[in-house]
């Protein structure tokens, strides 16, 4: 990842030297791939968090824990993006990843329901809030830190770093629930090697802590200073004279929420809960998945710089919408690894459309005063409503209707509607950040 990012910022000009560029970006890419390693992990040891915390093991209270983390994320949008916009990128930043850090390692040590009862449930809803909180300032913070370091032309290819480091977060968290659901007993897996991850990702936050701490603040917040432009109250603000790019921002974001969440960590999990798929081998298939979408990214990044976002999020929109059918017939009809294995790898395909293009494209839809909590609300919306529910959603549309298809015709729909938001809204290729 060091080499794409020097070679992303390899251009000098006036804000600096291209060195300290690289250390900015390689320090907030770092971060983020271990604020995203904590958060992701808990829905690849769904089934063991589910049975370690719930009396019967049920996959419906353990994804409504799952989603109400995201209940957070919007409230630790404007929270933390105000503080952002106010304060600095970097001391925004230094925050989310020390709250992260905590909520994770305590996930690891709550004892189990046989141990301490009704209180197991409690402690872990109460860590996934704490890690919805932190996650809902990180994601649109290290954006905008990352797009606002990059010299214009190849604010797409910087920006994608934000969503290589959080791929690599993602492929390390299946790598290793399927590593560890490999080599353990299931007895052992189940009972207390899930606990593994969450115990290192708490480890290895005080070293993204202490790169953050060091990295400079981005040349366009310190432009804002200096021209005394910094807002008092940025949520407000942006409400008030971008609330129509708020709302295109929202609904463009849908797609890649819903994707991720429904075919990833939703059908894997229905995968080994329901059709009895070994757990090791199908989470193997979302190691697969996950970096076939670390090596695209980078490159639809590169390539959006040339052709424009909207290109890239529209067809990702339109791939979902005339597809998530076949896919989820294939998946579920065929009932093999190997059904499972293909879904997942056209899947990610498409959905690297959408992480190459997302940092940048929301980046530069708002001026640098409101940037880090314009885009920080308007994705959090969109991942509570339509990615951190969305396995309980389709565990409820399963449930009422019976058809283990029904899923994709909520994928579907969640194509047309980013596919709608992206036509409404032009093109912010190379706007000026201020």
């Amino acid at each position: 990842m060091a080499d794409a990012v020097a070679v992303a910022a390899s251009g000098i000009d006036a804000t600096g030297s291209a060195g300290l560029r690289r250390r900015a970006i390689l320090s907030c890419a770092i971060g983020n791939f271990f604020e995203l390693f904590d958060f992701t992990i808990y829905g690849y040891f769904a089934v063991a968090i589910g049975r370690a915390f719930y009396p019967d093991g049920s996959m419906f209270s353990t994804f409504a824990t799952f989603g109400a983390a995201f209940l957070m994320r919007p409230v630790g949008a404007i929270v933390l993006g105000a503080y952002g916009d106010r304060m600095g990128r970097r001391a925004a930043l230094v925050v989310t990843i020390g709250l992260m850090a905590v909520a994770t390692g305590f996930t690891g040590l709550i004892p189990s329901y046989q141990s301490i009862g009704i209180w197991a449930p409690i402690a872990l809803l109460l860590c996934r809030l704490l890690q919805g909180f932190s996650t809902g300032g990180e994601w649109g913070g290290a954006a905008a830190f990352l797009v606002e370091y990059a010299p214009t032309g190849k604010r797409g290819l910087v920006g994608s770093m934000q969503q290589l480091s959080t791929q690599i977060g993602s492929l390390s968290g299946s790598l290793s629930a399927a590593l560890l659901a490999s080599t353990l007993s299931t007895d052992d897996f189940y009972s207390w090697g899930w606990r593994i991850p969450f115990v290192i990702g708490f480890l290895l936050g005080p070293i993204g802590f202490y790169l953050r701490r060091k990295v400079a603040e981005t040349p366009a917040f310190e432009r804002a200073v200096e021209h005394h432009t910094v807002e008092r109250s940025p949520f407000l603000v942006v409400v008030r004279e971008y609330r129509i790019r708020m709302l295109q921002a929202f609904g463009l974001s849908i797609i890649g929420c819903m994707g991720n969440f429904v075919v990833v960590i939703y059908l894997v999990s229905y995968a080994i809960h329901t059709m009895k798929l070994p757990a090791g081998a199908a989470l193997s298939c979302a190691v697969v998945s996950s970096l076939i979408i670390v090596t695209l990214t980078p490159i639809v990044g590169h390539l959006s710089d040339r052709v424009g976002r909207r290109p890239m999020i529209l067809a990702c929109s339109i791939l979902n919408l005339l597809l998530a059918y076949p896919l989820f017939l294939l998946a579920v009809s065929g009932g093999t690894l190997a059904a499972l294995m293909t879904v997942l790898a056209i899947h990610a395909t498409f959905q690297s459309l959408y992480t190459g293009v997302i940092p940048s494209i929301l980046a530069e839809m708002f001026p640098t005063r409101v940037r880090y909590t314009g885009l920080s609300v308007s994705y959090g919306f969109a991942v509570v409503l339509f990615g951190g529910f969305a396995p309980l959603v389709s565990t409820w549309l399963v449930d009422v209707t019976g058809n283990p298809l029904a899923p994709a015709f909520y994928l579907m729909a969640g194509g047309a509607a980013s596919a709608i938001a992206i036509l409404s809204m032009r093109e912010h290729l190379n706007a000026p950040l201020d």
